[in-house]
């Protein structure tokens, strides 16, 4: 009885140190990305859902970055000081900012490439970096530089063999109208990126998901040509005992990678979204088939989830509070800053082929609204200031009355989150409700607007752009607006 009782407290204690382990691995930056390819839309786009996951006390910013021409000699200048040569000509961006933040940012060139991160933690301990190696400008320069996904990823993919990655791991989600890709990036010189099946979709969570690679492939996998050798140098994989290479098991951080916070995110946008949903306790697959044609409105639900009518929903249906800060990691949760569904499509006009459905702060209690990265401008209170200085003070710190600043839109949206926080039973529902609403108006008008902007850029393009940038603002007011009112209504 005694070594019985012994021996089940010794397998509790290590099964409890390695959970408390694993949960400290990586803490605060639990962001989450979905994947779908055309042929699984039901509109043929390549659709990017993402929520931006960071702590602490922050600001969000959307700016447009104009395009722009440089002269023979203009450099880009990285974080750690080294000087890249410019191309002759960049296109505009639509960037998504916060500010003092390493990895917090995203992108939509008006070429369409998206770019957006999930922070994946590697084993790597030795990683080889020339010249500080690169991190928060890779981002930055796969928008400015690519012209299509896969030109993306073999920019991003030579800036980190030359250069080295300086963070952990990280997985960077590249898509265009044709393609969506996965890199997982690790410390040093290597890195493996995998295409997403048209016809299916994927989901990342915070751990690598590339298992078996072959890069002979070229057409679905691109990487390190000695990525496979390298794991066998380390130790990390013998293929006498573990069989074929699988990356992700072989090159996460252990806790990561076995982190339920992680694996039941990932879990969980699987089935809300697949044909066959998968089993929690099997192996997760790298993409999936959906059940039907998604739109962005279902990518829209899933960002918005906190795993309502399941058994991992640890509200009991609200009664215990806000879903946001349970001890089951959310899809949608307390440090979610900001959420997009890029919709990106190959059959419009230029100007409108591609749009940006953005909430600030939680989507669970704001609504998303369309963004055109082809814009002049973002509508008065969306940024701080211009694009340009921005760039250059982004690791400035920012003045405290910043995160308060009623002049700036993310201070609305925040405090009506925290507000339905405070209260979450009791105003969901009601918030909910008006932004549905809100949401199904803006589907139904968008769609008769392009029809007309479809004309208007035929016939007019400079007036129809001025035309299209009214529209979009008008929108963002409106979402201001109603924002304010909701919040006041609850003091």
């Amino acid at each position: 009885m005694d070594l019985c009782y012994f021996y089940c407290m010794k397998k509790f204690v290590l099964s409890t140190l390695f959970m408390l382990l694993a949960l400290g691995s990586h803490a605060g930056h639990d962001c989450f990305t979905i994947v779908v390819g055309k042929k699984a839309s039901a509109d043929g786009s390549v659709l990017l859902a993402h929520n931006e996951d960071d702590s602490g006390r922050l600001l969000v910013n959307i700016h447009k970055v104009p395009a722009r021409e440089f002269r023979q000699g203009e450099a880009f200048a990285l974080k750690s000081g080294l000087l890249l040569p410019h191309p002759p000509a960049v296109p505009g961006l639509l960037w998504l900012e916060i500010p003092e933040s390493d990895f917090a940012d995203s992108y939509v060139s008006e070429h369409g490439v998206t770019v957006t991160s999930d922070a994946c933690p590697s084993r790597e301990d030795r990683g080889e970096l020339s010249e500080g190696g690169i991190g928060f400008s890779l981002r930055r320069l796969i928008a400015e530089r690519a012209k299509s996904a896969r030109e993306g990823v073999r920019i991003a993919g030579d800036l980190i063999s030359r250069l080295g990655y300086n963070s952990s791991g990280r997985t960077y989600v590249i898509a265009d109208a044709s393609e969506g890709w996965l890199l997982h990036a690790v410390r040093g010189k290597r890195w493996i990126a995998a295409r997403v099946p048209d016809d299916e979709a994927a989901v990342i969570a915070n751990r690598y998901t590339i298992t078996r690679v072959d890069l002979s492939d070229e057409d679905r996998f691109l990487g390190s040509a000695d990525i496979i050798e390298y794991a066998v140098s380390r130790g990390w994989h013998d293929p006498r005992h573990d069989g074929e290479f699988e990356f992700a098991r072989t090159y996460s951080d252990p806790g990561a990678y076995a982190d339920m916070r992680n694996i039941l995110r990932q879990w969980r946008g699987s089935d809300l979204l697949a044909a066959k949903p998968p089993k929690l306790d099997a192996p997760l697959p790298f993409s999936f088939r959906p059940r039907h044609g998604l739109r962005p409105r279902d990518l829209f639900k899933v960002l918005r989830d906190h795993y309502e009518g399941t058994r991992h929903d640890l509200s009991d249906r609200y009664r215990n509070g806000s879903p946001n800060s349970g001890k089951n990691r959310t899809i949608c949760t307390e440090s979610t800053q900001y959420a997009f569904v890029a919709q990106l499509r190959s059959w419009p006009a230029a100007d409108i082929a591609h749009l940006v459905w953005i909430a600030l702060r939680r989507p669970d209690s704001n609504a998303f609204s369309p963004w055109y990265p082809s814009m002049a401008g973002t509508p008065g209170g969306s940024s701080r200031e211009k694009a340009e200085s921005a760039w250059k003070n982004h690791f400035s710190p920012l003045p405290a009355q910043a995160f308060e600043d009623p002049d700036l839109a993310f201070t609305t949206y925040a405090r009506l989150s925290e507000a339905v926080d405070r209260q979450y039973r009791g105003r969901i529902e009601k918030v909910q409700k008006i932004w549905r609403n809100f949401e199904e108006f803006l589907f139904e008008d968008l769609k008769d607007h392009e029809k007309e902007f479809s004309f208007l850029l035929q016939s007019d393009r400079s007036l129809a752009r001025r035309i299209i940038d009214n529209y979009i603002h008008g929108l963002e007011y409106r979402k201001w607006f109603l924002a304010a009112d909701l919040l006041k209504e609850m003091k």
